[in-house]
């Protein structure tokens, strides 16, 4: 994961530009985050990329007008952690009697002898 810094000037579309330039490659996007700061405005993405990806982007984005500058942080190693585990699910009807089964509103088994 690489994070990527660009200020910009707000003026209409450059945000989007500056959005389109990746959604166009089919990059995925897990964190975007646009911020003012003093006379611009920053936008800070977090994308996988290679770096390939990331000379295109950069070039895309400096040939925006109003683009005023790219800065392409270090590479981040995330491995998402769970924050909680569940536990499995058991299966509809399992160990509940039928009485209870239809009292809590799920439909008892049908028999096989109808």
């Amino acid at each position: 994961m690489q994070v990527l810094g660009i200020r910009y000037r707000n003026t209409q579309g450059t945000l989007m530009r500056i959005l389109n330039a990746v959604s166009r490659r089919g990059i995925e996007m897990p964190f975007v985050q646009a911020t003012p700061s003093s006379h611009s405005h920053t936008v800070t993405l977090l994308l996988d990329l290679t770096p390939k990806q990331i000379g295109q982007l950069r070039r895309d984005w400096n040939a925006i007008v109003d683009v005023t500058e790219v800065r392409a942080g270090g590479r981040l190693n995330m491995r998402p952690k769970p924050s909680w585990t569940a536990p499995a699910y058991p299966a509809v009807n399992a160990g509940i009697p039928a009485a209870q089964a239809v009292n809590a509103g799920i439909p008892a088994a049908q028999s096989a002898s109808a």
